[in-house]
């Protein structure tokens, strides 16, 4: 063998070895171990974050909030994106639209599309005002759910909500949604034509 070809292949088995070294001392390391990054959860942020509302009232804090109330929180920390009556700016429409999800436009909004009122109240605790989210008390959420919710006429002008009141909410589209695992869905879709 000529030794440039000696030097070659010595050189392959140095590189392979430092693989192979290298390998082993990085399976050496202790797998798994914590970064160090972050830092345990203190129970008052854990309280915080636990925000779950569903849609049976589960969840759903002490407190109320007023028609009134509602409108003065809501122009003050909502209508710069969603507009005067949530009727739409540069964040989404929350207000109208009722009776038009059957239509060649339907307008997605509180009113027409949501089945039950307090997921309406989870929302707004936990994500909105979008630049300072979970920074409403839970009296002005329940105000500003009031004041939507009359914006619509579902509930009176006057009206106060709390965790009992919101749950009697019957909201428009609430027979709107059909629970496929009581209808025997199969998982075929059909779409409808375009007009039917």
């Amino acid at each position: 063998m000529s030794t440039r070809r000696r030097r070659v292949l010595l050189g392959g088995v140095a590189v392979v070895g430092a693989v192979l070294a290298g390998l082993l001392l990085a399976r050496d390391r202790t797998v798994g171990a914590s970064p160090k990054l972050g830092r345990p959860a203190p129970a008052e942020i854990v309280r915080r974050m636990d925000l779950t509302v569903l849609a049976d009232g589960t969840g759903l804090p002490p407190g109320s909030g007023s028609v009134a109330a509602g409108r003065a929180t809501f122009d003050a920390k909502c209508a710069s994106c969603h507009g005067a009556a949530g009727r739409g700016g540069i964040a989404d429409r929350l207000t109208g639209g009722v009776g038009s999800l059957g239509s060649a436009k339907p307008v997605r909004t509180v009113a027409s599309y949501w089945p039950y009122a307090p997921p309406l109240f989870d929302y707004i605790r936990r994500a909105m005002p979008l630049t300072a989210p979970q920074s409403l008390r839970d009296e002005e959420v329940y105000g500003v759910v009031a004041y939507l919710l009359s914006v619509d006429g579902i509930v009176k002008a006057d009206a106060r909500l709390d965790a009992a009141s919101l749950l009697r909410v019957r909201m428009p589209n609430r027979d709107g949604f059909v629970s496929l695992e009581d209808k025997g869905f199969d998982g075929t879709l059909v779409r409808a034509a375009p007009g039917n």
